[in-house]
């Protein structure tokens, strides 16, 4: 019985042969984005690109995508594309998204003084369309 049990194993295992698989000499791997078209990019291109966005966008979805993807680059916006964008969010009437523009900002920036540097460029903005930083609203 044992005999009969070592070949039902022997013929029930898969037969181990390394084969070598038909594959091309050389293969490239590529992965297809739809970001790699502005993968080339200039700061002022991806200024441009979502300043036109921002100015198209017709419903709060499309503002906060378009602010999710911008703020999703290593870069910090151009003040144009913040402005934009705030205009963007009044026009959709959303006001907790124009001040949540500012929140990112202020993450994105590397110190205090950039983050500043933003509040004094885009002040004409902010009293135009009415829009209060979150340490206007809140004092800790």
């Amino acid at each position: 019985m044992s005999q009969r049990m070592l070949s039902s194993i022997l013929r029930a295992r898969p037969n181990v042969v390394l084969r070598r698989a038909a594959t091309p000499a050389l293969i490239i791997p590529h992965r297809f984005s739809s970001s790699d078209s502005h993968s080339q990019e200039t700061f002022e291109q991806f200024s441009e690109r979502y300043v036109a966005f921002f100015q198209g966008a017709q419903d709060l979805f499309e503002v906060q995508r378009g602010l999710n993807n911008c703020f999703a680059h290593d870069l910090v916006p151009s003040p144009g594309v913040v402005e934009a964008a705030l205009r963007a969010a009044r026009r959709v009437n959303d006001y907790a998204t124009a001040v949540r523009v500012f929140e990112g900002i202020r993450e994105k920036v590397e110190n205090k003084q950039q983050y500043q540097a933003y509040l004094d460029e885009l002040k004409p903005v902010r009293e135009e369309l009415g829009i209060n930083t979150k340490e206007d609203l809140y004092f800790s």
